[in-house]
């Protein structure tokens, strides 16, 4: 794709963008009571919003304009942080984590694949160098410790003499055995030959009949070959089979491939002029108009000094740096209006003081009737707190998104680049933006020179002398309050303030507490799309979440806050997260896939791994200090504590209580709360056993509970397909990938991709041209394994309905209408009692 046409997605993405904003500032404005209702508009908006962050995502990436990807980026946050804000609003409207859309897709006739929420490609490419430097830098210090991962090496056991001259005669006398058998199959088939020629020789004579045999074979065998290639067409037409060259790798895709790697250059190239042109352009500027600048400020402030003096008779006092300066008082505005403006004010201060004296007097009566009558309301208010209407609660990410709007339709919507076929920077725009810092840096200098000139006018003119600033006395009672501030301080003590953080960072590689992430993607997740959550809610069963429901879940609380800055600072706050499944649905995966999409840095607090390490008290507090200190200054960073349910064991089993696994039970909440926006950490659990955990502290700690399922009949067939070929395998009629689907069930992704990897052993595909691959050898891998059963299943289930989200979601299904029944009956009882009393 050309530049042209990435700059008319842009146009027609952000239309729709303007379309949007427009639609919801009208929407969202009007209380609703319906939920469902309230549920359809903000589905609707979602999927939109996730509709334009697909195309904005794909635009930033492959515009070269840097100007215009600096603006594609500010609204690109703002959607970013908008999906997160609608997705926070229908979990507190559903009080579910998961939701399903099939109706509404339906209904804009969009596919359940153009529902998938992209991780940006900046966080990686714009941290590039970064992330390398600290790989190789981690990987140097494995290399140092002796603690880099092993290497596959082949042992090779040592025998006896005696035994392998056994085995030696073994595998000779089986080699003997497989040539005489060859060749007494060659003698009896010889024999049967000779047999059938001496039967059927006065036939063989008759040249037609032979032919017509041959014909009649041959005709049977090439109307079968050509049944099944009709049969095969069929299917690649139906979709029910990928077409021949499917997974080859075409020419067009290469060629893609290339231009996008061309374009990635270029970006880099029109970024790096574009950062010269902005020191270049600044310093011609401050050469060619820096003095005309100069002159113009200094005439604009005496005015001032002058016209003050006519108005009021004594001059004005400046104002401090602090407020603003100058600068407040000629904010685009004429030497006439800044006249008025002193005038209004000297006017409004003299009725402002008049009035604070009538509200004093008036004041202390009305604060003991508001008090009253508030104590009255809230009586009457208390049972009408269930039928109050539903708002959308403030945005933070709209108006990033409507000053991005507004900048696109001032600056670049009508704008005419005829003259910019490249798409370099534009200069004017530059000078621009350059002209007003160099006016800021002048206006300092010049103050300066007007403050003094000013103190010499009082001088000479009113011989008056300046009076000491009534700032100055608020700068000593802040003095005062920032000690206090000090004091209080101390119990954040910086405990290796003498130390720098490389060897703090070492120090935790060494420990083990640093370790490096596989490098797995979160597309390596595999899955597939839960087509039927819609009607089985209808119908009042609560379905169980799809793979690629957890994985955009991870995508949504995990990658896009982590990856960046400003979505985190404003985006709804996650700090916590556990994942909750049985071993082998891919746990340890995604946390993995979080750290490698957002190049975070990984730390392993683990009961298991930190057992035996930083011993005591003193020991507990230096370790995590140091954990979260390096987390801090090389964030985004991940803090995985892989069996978390250990941490908060009800009974702490015998075996394991010399490794003391509930050390961080107390210290793991304090944490949570030193966390800031600005910190772009996020602490993971992972648990296969939720059940042996204290329910309360547990839920306490971890504020988003996703539940990892075992895999559904689609998300296993996907899964088998994939695997396979990605193993080498080739896949043939003989190999029926339905069939293995429906007979596994039950059992896991890390169970499936161990038997595929068992099976595809070097030797195996090297047989597949003459020997194909059958669902036989898998299912035969299979049997010495343990699937997870239904009842497993069902106590995941049952102990997710206990924790907080699970409570309110019962709740809200069972007990909301039985609720206002109840409230009728009373209604009914105090009406018959009033009608007694009567």
């Amino acid at each position: 794709m050309s530049n042209l046409m990435y700059n008319k997605m842009w146009h027609q993405t952000q239309e729709a963008l303007n379309s949007l904003l427009d639609k919801e500032s009208q929407k969202m404005t009007e209380p609703q009571r319906n939920k469902v209702f309230v549920f359809q508009t903000l589905a609707t908006f979602y999927i939109k919003y996730v509709q334009i962050f697909r195309n904005m995502e794909n635009v930033y990436d492959q515009i070269v304009h840097p100007q215009k990807r600096m603006l594609i980026r500010k609204v690109l946050d703002g959607v970013m942080g908008r999906i997160l804000e609608l997705k926070n609003e229908m979990v507190e409207l559903e009080l579910t984590e998961f939701h399903y859309f099939d109706d509404i897709l339906q209904d804009l006739k969009l596919a359940p694949q153009q529902l998938d929420v992209p991780i940006p490609r900046y966080f990686l490419k714009e941290r590039l160098e970064v992330i390398k430097g600290r790989e190789m830098n981690l990987a140097r210090i494995l290399n140092e410790c002796g603690l880099d991962l092993p290497k596959k090496k082949y042992t090779v056991k040592s025998l006896a003499f005696e035994e392998a001259i056994k085995l030696i005669q073994i595998a000779e006398r089986a080699r003997q055995g497989r040539l005489r058998a060859m060749f007494m199959r060659q003698i009896f088939l010889q024999e049967c030959r000779a047999k059938e020629i001496k039967l059927l020789g006065h036939r063989l004579a008759d040249t037609s009949q032979a032919a017509l045999q041959i014909q009649k074979v041959w005709r049977g065998f090439h109307q079968s070959k050509k049944t099944v290639k009709e049969r095969e067409e069929e299917m690649v037409f139906l979709g029910m089979k990928p077409p021949p060259l499917f997974n080859e790798v075409s020419a067009a895709i290469v060629q893609s491939e290339h231009v996008t790697h061309l374009r990635n250059e270029v970006q880099l190239k029109h970024e790096q002029n574009y950062q010269e042109a902005l020191v270049s352009i600044k310093e011609e500027l401050r050469q060619m108009e820096g003095q005309d600048i100069k002159e113009q400020l200094q005439d604009q402030i005496r005015q001032w000094f002058i016209e003050c003096r006519n108005l009021t008779g004594t001059f004005p006092d400046y104002p401090n740096e602090e407020e603003g300066g100058s600068a407040i008082i000629f904010s685009n505005k004429t030497p006439e209006q800044v006249i008025e403006d002193i005038l209004a004010s000297q006017e409004e201060e003299e009725k402002l003081k008049k009035k604070k004296k009538k509200d004093e007097k008036e004041s202390k009566p009305k604060k003991a009737r508001k008090e009253k009558e508030r104590r009255g309301s809230t009586k009457e208010r208390a049972p009408k707190e269930e039928d109050e209407e539903w708002k959308m609660s403030p945005s933070l990410f709209l108006q990033l998104m409507e000053e991005g709007n507004s900048l696109y339709k001032d600056m670049w919507l009508n704008k005419d680049e005829s003259w910019n076929f490249p798409q370099d920077y534009d200069p004017e725009m530059i000078k621009e933006e350059k002209r007003k810092e160099l006016e800021l840096e002048i206006r300092v200098q010049v103050e300066e020179l007007m403050r003094q000139e000013l103190k010499n006018l009082k001088l000479a003119v009113n011989r008056e002398k300046e009076l000491p600033a009534r700032g100055k006395k608020g700068k000593k009672g802040k003095g005062k309050k920032g000690k206090k501030k000090g004091k209080r301080g101390k119990k954040d003590k910086d405990l290796t303030a003498d130390r720098t953080i490389d060897s703090l960072y070492k120090e935790l590689v060494e420990e083990g507490l640093l370790i490096q992430s596989l490098k797995v993607k979160l597309s390596d997740y595999i899955g597939e799309y839960s087509y039927l959550g819609t009607t089985l809610r209808q119908v009042a069963v609560e379905p169980m979440p799809s793979l690629l429901d957890v994985k955009q879940l991870i995508t949504l609380y995990g990658i896009l806050p982590l990856g960046s800055p400003e979505v985190h600072e404003k985006a709804p706050l996650v700090k916590s997260l556990l994942l909750a499944g049985p071993p082998g649905v891919g746990k340890k995966m995604l946390v993995h896939a979080i750290c490698t999409e957002t190049g975070a840095t990984l730390l392993n607090l683990s009961s298991s791994n930190i057992a035996g390490k930083y011993p005591g008290k003193t020991g507990l507090q230096m370790m995590l200090h140091l954990v979260f200190k390096v987390a801090r200054q090389f964030q985004p960073s991940v803090v995985w504590i892989q069996d978390t349910e250990k941490t908060f064991y009800k009974r702490v089993p015998q075996a394991e209580r010399q490794n003391e696994p509930k050390r961080l039970k107390k210290h793991l909440p304090k944490i949570l709360k030193l966390l800031k926006p600005d910190d772009r950490i996020l602490i993971v659990g992972t648990t296969h056993r939720p059940f042996d955990a204290e329910l309360q502290p547990f839920c306490r700690v971890y504020q988003k509970i996703i539940l990892v399922p075992r895999p559904d009949y689609a998300s296993r067939y996907v899964l088998w397909k994939q695997i396979i070929l990605r193993n080498g395998g080739v896949l043939t009629n003989a190999l029926n990938i339905s069939c293995l689907s429906k007979v596994t069930d039950g059992f896991t992704q890390g169970q499936i991709v161990k038997v595929i990897k068992e099976v595809l052993t070097d030797r195996r595909i090297r047989q597949q041209p003459h020997k194909p691959l059958t669902a036989v050898e898998f299912i035969t891998m299979m049997t010495s394994m343990n699937p997870v059963y239904k009842e497993e299943e069902e106590s995941f289930k049952n102990w997710y309905a206990k924790t907080p989200l699970g409570k309110k979601r019962i709740l809200s299904l069972t007990i909301g209408g039985s609720i206002k029944d109840k409230e009728k009956d009373k209604g009914k009882k105090k009406g018959k009692k009033g009608k007694k009393k009567k």
